[in-house]
């Protein structure tokens, strides 16, 4: 009786090696030539985005991505051709897929927002850019945060998801920023005279652009001071500079011209009724 046994189990199993020793045989071949044909793709993905103008972050990561999408489909072939039930695998994948999703997502809002930095380019490293009340010079662009140095020397990191997700202000995209600020010269002085001190002092300073021209003009009518916007315009990094030194020397040269600049005045009228 073991003896029958024995030779039913063993038949059995020849039968079984018989029937599934071709299947895994031929999912090795697969699996090796696939994962060589992946190590030859993942060449030509790296040689074409070497070719684009992609950055160095978004060739790696897709590099990367590309790499691992082809062997998880390469994977559940060769599965599939050795008997697995792929999809009972692929709901599995799909289920811890989303688990992990649940569990990360502010993360993953973060790395698909430093995805779309990547692609589409809002803004890239030197620029000066404004988010979330955040005004700084953009030091490092990286996957998930973005990293500003704002005018104080703070370094400020800000999650791509929300910085994707809300206004973005590039200051240095069109080459040139306009300045502004305003001067009030008093109600008795010469308006005429003090759009030319002003004008001639927004040209003798280099870093001040001949095209668009600076404005000067009169803004409004104040309590105490007929208000003028004068508005320079500059190259991006020079904006603090030209912001500080505009108001500096128009101040020097309405002085130089006798405008004065008037402080807050009330008048004061006194009735005598007796």
């Amino acid at each position: 009786m073991d003896n029958l046994d024995f030779s039913h189990y063993l038949d059995k199993g020849m039968e079984l090696a018989m029937e599934y020793a071709p299947k895994v045989l031929l999912a090795l071949i697969v699996l090796i030539v696939g994962l060589r044909i992946i190590k030859v793709l993942q060449k030509v993905i790296r040689k074409a985005c070497d070719k684009s103008k992609l950055d160095d972050a978004l060739k790696s990561f897709l590099g990367n991505l590309s790499g691992w999408l082809m062997k998880i489909l390469l994977f559940i072939a060769v599965a599939d051709m050795m008997g697995v039930a792929t999809t009972s695998f692929v709901a599995i994948i799909g289920a811890a897929g989303l688990a992990v999703g649940l569990a990360l997502q502010g993360t993953l809002a973060n790395f698909a927002g430093g995805v779309l930095i990547l692609i589409f380019k809002p803004y890239k490293i030197g620029d000066l850019v404004e988010s979330q009340g955040v005004l700084g010079v953009v030091k490092e662009v990286q996957i998930f945060n973005t990293i500003l140095l704002t005018p104080e020397n703070k370094t400020v990191i800000m999650p791509n998801g929300a910085v994707m997700n809300n206004h973005i202000t590039n200051y240095t995209e069109e080459g040139m920023i306009r300045v502004d600020t305003s001067v009030g010269i008093s109600y008795n002085a010469d308006i005429k005279k003090a759009k030319e001190v002003l004008e001639a002092t927004l040209t003798a300073d280099p870093r001040v652009l001949k095209e668009p021209a600076p404005t000067v003009a009169v803004a409004e009518l104040g309590d105490s001071s007929v208000n003028l916007v004068v508005r320079p315009w500059c190259d991006p990094a020079e904006y603090w500079n030209v912001y500080f030194d505009t108001l500096e020397n128009c101040k020097i040269a309405l002085d130089n011209a006798g405008i004065g600049i008037p402080f807050p005045q009330r008048d004061v009228h006194i009735y005598n009724h007796n």
